[in-house]
Formats: structure tokens, C-alpha cells, sequence
């Protein structure tokens, strides 16, 4: 067919490749205007290819280097193709964007980037753009291999339906986060350095009284010394053993907790040793001169699509504790002109397991407007809605969240302290209050046995090779995934569309605000004072109309001077 012959001559053609050794070379090179090409960094060269079937390498050392070309004179000579309409085709499109922008260059759209569409066709896997020209086309990477696999790939994407997803919520996000992480977020670094001089006589403190009690001077931090002196100098209990020794985690101390007066002590020394090193010293030592945290977002990691965050995790800052709470205090608008507009989704995740399940009690709640744990409660403990207490609204919390991620009896009895028993018999009351949410998990297990992937609302797959394997518990985590992964999908699809336009929104509307941070369901956006009532209600238009679904969506809009204050 005429697709396949015009790509033969075009592969013809790409075997020859033209060296440019000079600014004229490549000016002469680009003369003629594709209407797509690929750009390809390896070790020593740039490498170009162009729809009209033509490559080229530009050496940036080694012995083919010419005199006075160095990558920013290349780079120069290149500009007309960077900064206009041709379809740039590349491998990470905002790390080029990062390091083009860093030496004074724009990459202007249209841009197609492979490691996105890489990402949708197999989430599983973060490929290297040698692993992803190797997996889909049996090639090595160069420019002509990420050009034919642009074309690859959005074949694939069709074929599985996520074209659009690609083109309208993927491609659009990537530029998003682009300007986030340009933005960044500012820290107090004076608050910074009083809570690590805080925090480090707080460790110190901790430190004595842990040797005071135990009568001896050892390295805390160690689980081999911990395990050697919590049982065996103290004789406490043990519990599994793991290859170097006694297991000290979490779980195990926390279960150890009454029994003797050093467990609390060694819980607070490792909450406040973490805090202070991961975050008090990581946010002051990643800090710019101005106080601004300039996180990395990732696109490209997450089995189920969520965004995550690097260098530092700003996703990972505690929220359960006191002590995490304190740290939010330190993230603040970019000036005293400035506040933080914190947007956060209500129980996203419930409401998207209603819709998809189409359980009609749960649907019901949310219409109303009702507190959803406490119909639940209400429901299968069968009393009216005014005689839920604090206890079964807690209980049947757990079991909201819990049934999201296939909870386990033995899980819900570990969550609210009950027997097993009773957790079996909570779970299986939940079920017959609303039987559509359990047919919709035992379907979401069929499917994925059936086609070996499961999908969210908006089409993502996930692969699910573990539901075919011989071994029990690798089988079951694939039937948990299943289960979660169209729900938790799904959620991370519409704070993806809701980012997108925000950004948009914020826009068009001439607002000098900025979208910061994304935390799962929550955006937070730095606003001038003048701005902050326009954005909070931007803000909850853009991210309650998302996505159309048989229950609402509905965000909660708080400002304030810290990230703190809006919680």
C-alpha cells in the first residue's frame, strides 16, 4: 500500500547520513522545511532526521568536531527548525525544554513526545528511549528510529483507543507541568533553619534518654544494633527475622509500643531524624537563592497515571502528623503580594467507584450530598442516620477506602481493631448494601483475565500479565490491581483534565496566578491577593466540570499566606 512504499523509500533514503560540521552546514541542511522532524542527543553528537527521508549528526566532540561548534552554536543554526511549526519529534520533551530554555533556547509546539506514548502502550515499564526503539521497533535509538517510532506508537495508540487520550490530556499536561516546575515553590528558609535547629536539639534530646534508658551507647538508626538491644539485652519480644537479623520496622515497633518505655522513644527519634534530613536540610540544600523548591514532575512512572514528584517529593510531606503538618508552614506564595489557593477533590476516588459501578445507594448519597461514611455506616449497620456514632462512621471509612484497593478482611481487622471475624462479617454486610460495587470488582478481575489489561473511564490501560502466573500471591496482587487500578486511574485522568484547564483557564483570563503543585487530588495555585477570589472560584469551576459522571465532583477552595494555612 502506498503508506508502506512511501516509508520503504523514506528508510531508503535515511541510510545515507549527511555530517554537518559547520553553521552554514546546517543552515544549508534546513533550508527546506519539514513538516516533521526528530532531534536525538546520544554521547557525542545531535542527530536529526526529517519527514523527507534525510539524517543528519552534528559531532559536539570527539574527532569529527570542527572548530568553534560546540552544542550552542549548533543549537543557534538549529533555531529556525526549534522555534518553528514543524512537528518536533524527541524523547522526553520537557527534559528538552528544561535544557533548551537553560542555554536561551524555545522548542516551540507542535511536539510529539514518544516516552508519553511509550508510557501509555506499556506502564509497567519507564523505558529508556534505547529500550522503547529496541522494544516496538528492533532498532537502536537515533534520530531516524525516534521518527519512525512516533508513527509507530500513535498507530498503537489508536488501535487501543487512546489516541485522544494521548493528544488531548498527555501532550497538553507535559507542557503544564513544564511550567510548573519552571515556577516552583517558594520556601521560608529562615522557618527552614529554625526548625532544623529545633529539630536537631529535639534528636539530640531523644538520643540521650534512648541511651539513659537502656544503658547503653549505640547507633540508633542501625536496625542490627536496635534489633540486638530491643531483644536481646532487653529481652522484648521478637518478631519475624529478617536476613541481617531482628526486624525494628515500623509495624513491629508500633506493636511493641507498651512494652517497654525505649519503643516510643526510638518511634519520635526516627520521625524526627527523617523529617529533618529528608526534608528540614533536603528543602534547604534544593532551595534556590530566592527560596524556591523547583520539584520535578513525572509523567512517565506510575503504574496507575498518577503524577508523581522528585527532588525533593513534595507528595511525600506527612499530613498525618503534627510534626509534618508544622513543615507545611515553611511552603509560602512567592512574595508578600502573593497568597496560596489550595484546591482539593472530595473523595474522588468513592465517587468515581460509584459511577463506574453504577451503585445506585452510593450514587444517591453523593446527589444528596450526604457525609458518604456516614450513610455507609448507617446502611450496614442498619440504624438511622442520626444514631451513626464517631466509631461505626470511622469503621465504615476504612471500609470506603479500603474496598478501592481490595482491602482484606485481615487488613480491615488490622485497620480498626477488630477480630478477623468481625471484618469478614463488616465486608460481607458492606457487599449486600451495595451488591453492585462487588459485581463491578468481580468483572473488573474477569476482564483483566480476559484480555490481560484493565481500563480507565478515559481508555488507559494496564497491562496485567500477573493474573496469568502459577504463583498465589503474584495472582492475587493481579487481581487487587483489577480491581483498584480503573478507579485509581480514572482519578489521576481527571486531575490530569483539570490541571490542563486550569492552566488554560488561568490563560484566558489574562491571570498573572500560577498553577504550583499537584498532590494526588489536590492543586495548589500562587495568586496575587488582587486575583485570589477569580482563581478559588476558577478553580472550582475547571476542576467540578473535569469530566461528566452520574455523581458530581466536587472541590474544596481554601487561601492563606503557608500551604499550612490552606489545610
Amino acid at each position: 500500500d502506498a503508506r508502506a512504499s512511501q516509508e520503504e523509500e523514506r528508510d531508503e533514503a535515511w541510510a545515507q547520513e549527511e555530517v554537518l560540521d559547520t553553521a552554514e552546514a546546517i543552515a544549508s541542511f534546513i533550508e527546506r522545511e519539514p513538516a516533521a522532524f526528530s532531534l536525538h542527543r546520544d554521547s557525542d553528537a545531535l542527530c536529526l532526521a526529517d519527514s523527507f527521508g534525510r539524517q543528519a549528526r552534528i559531532a559536539l566532540q570527539g574527532d569529527l568536531l570542527s572548530p568553534g561548534m560546540d552544542e550552542r552554536s549548533a543549537l543557534d543554526a538549529l533555531r529556525p527548525w526549534l522555534e518553528g511549526g514543524a512537528q518536533k519529534r524527541l524523547f522526553d520533551v520537557k527534559g528538552w525544554r528544561t535544557h533548551l530554555k537553560a542555554m536561551g533556547f524555545l522548542l516551540a509546539p507542535p511536539y510529539m513526545d514518544v516516552s508519553i506514548a511509550g508510557y501509555l502502550i506499556e506502564p509497567s515499564d519507564s523505558a529508556s528511549a534505547e529500550k522503547l526503539c529496541d522494544r516496538q521497533l528492533g532498532a537502536p535509538a537515533s534520530a531516524k528510529s525516534l521518527f519512525r517510532l512516533a508513527d509507530e506508537l500513535t498507530r498503537k495508540l489508536e488501535d487501543q483507543g487512546m489516541k485522544a487520550l494521548f493528544e488531548e490530556v498527555e501532550m497538553p499536561l507535559c507542557a503544564v507541568l513544564f511550567d510548573m516546575e519552571q515556577e516552583g515553590f517558594r520556601v521560608d528558609r529562615a522557618a527552614l533553619v529554625q526548625l532544623q535547629d529545633l529539630f536537631g536539639a529535639k534528636i539530640a534530646q531523644l538520643q540521650q534518654s534512648i541511651y539513659d534508658v537502656t544503658g547503653e551507647v549505640f547507633n540508633i538508626l542501625s536496625p542490627k544494633q536496635l534489633g540486638a538491644v530491643l531483644f536481646e539485652k532487653l529481652g522484648l519480644p521478637a518478631g519475624r527475622k529478617t536476613k541481617s537479623g531482628y526486624s525494628t520496622d515500623a509495624e513491629v515497633l508500633e506493636g511493641l509500643a507498651q512494652a517497654h518505655p525505649v519503643v516510643p522513644l526510638v518511634l519520635q527519634y526516627r520521625a524526627f531524624t527523617k523529617l529533618k534530613s529528608t526534608y528540614v536540610d533536603g528543602l534547604l540544600k534544593l532551595s534556590d537563592e530566592r527560596g524556591v523548591i523547583h520539584t520535578t514532575l513525572n509523567q512517565t512512572v506510575t503504574v496507575t497515571g498518577r503524577i508523581s514528584s522528585a527532588e525533593p517529593n513534595l507528595q511525600n510531606i506527612p499530613v498525618r502528623t503534627e510534626l509534618g503538618r508544622e513543615l507545611r508552614k515553611v511552603f509560602v506564595p512567592r512574595d508578600e503580594d502573593h497568597v496560596l489557593v489550595d484546591a482539593d477533590y472530595s473523595q474522588i476516588e468513592l465517587r468515581v467507584l460509584a459511577h463506574m459501578a453504577d451503585e445506585r445507594n452510593m450514587i444517591d448519597a453523593f446527589l444528596k450530598g450526604q457525609d458518604i461514611h456516614a450513610r455507609t455506616a448507617a446502611q450496614v449497620y442498619d440504624v438511622p442516620l442520626e444514631e451513626v456514632t464517631a466509631q461505626m462512621r470511622s469503621s465504615a471509612k476504612a471500609v470506603n477506602f479500603g474496598i478501592v484497593y481490595g482491602i482484606s478482611d485481615f487488613g480491615l481487622a488490622r485497620n480498626i481493631g477488630v477480630s478477623r471475624k468481625e471484618a469478614a462479617a463488616f465486608i460481607d454486610r458492606y457487599f449486600a448494601r451495595y451488591p453492585r460495587i462487588k459485581a463491578y470488582m468481580e468483572e473488573c478481575v474477569r476482564l483483566g483475565h480476559e484480555q490481560g489489561y484493565v481500563s480507565t473511564l478515559l481508555g488507559r490501560r494496564r497491562n496485567l500479565p500477573e493474573l496469568s502466573s502459577s504463583n498465589y500471591q503474584t495472582r492475587s496482587f493481579g487481581e487487587r490491581a483489577a480491581m483498584n487500578t480503573p478507579i485509581q486511574g480514572t482519578a489521576a485522568d481527571i486531575i490530569k483534565i483539570a490541571m490542563v484547564r486550569v492552566a488554560q483557564a488561568l490563560r484566558d483570563e489574562g491571570l498573572d496566578a500560577r498553577l504550583i503543585l499537584q498532590v494526588h487530588d489536590e492543586l495548589i495555585v500562587d495568586a496575587p491577593l488582587g486575583e485570589a477570589e477569580r482563581v478559588s472560584a476558577l478553580l472550582k469551576r475547571e476542576m467540578e466540570n473535569a469530566v461528566n459522571m452520574s455523581v458530581p465532583l466536587t472541590a474544596e477552595v481554601k487561601t492563606g499566606r503557608s500551604w499550612y494555612e490552606t489545610k
